[in-house]
């Protein structure tokens, strides 16, 4: 029974800071660029833009398409980013295994 008590304080306790490690993923913010950085995405742990940079000389009016194309590349990058902080923070209570609906 001793047994059980303790292992049940232990689980609480990895509850806990997995709270807390799903609650700095929102303080914390990654970046993906594109065309050697015309564009830039800021993205934060939880997966949400929190901006995007885009500079003049990435704006041509007769090539929207090459733009779009930078844009997408860039937020692309940025959540691929996003993903590996999820899993390089999350992942020390896991040890590698995905639960779903965890991140």
């Amino acid at each position: 029974m001793n047994n059980m008590n303790q292992m049940m304080k232990q689980v609480k306790k990895m509850q806990e800071q997995m709270m807390k490690a799903q609650e700095e993923l929102a303080s914390k913010t990654v970046e993906g660029t594109s065309g050697g950085g015309v564009v830039t995405v800021t993205v934060s742990g939880h997966k949400q833009v929190q901006s995007i940079s885009i500079k003049p000389e990435a704006v041509d009016p007769d090539d929207v398409e090459m733009l779009q194309d930078l844009v997408l590349t860039a937020v692309n990058d940025a959540l691929s980013k996003a993903d590996e902080l999820a899993n390089n923070d999350m992942g020390k209570f896991t040890n590698g295994m995905k639960i779903p609906g965890l991140f």
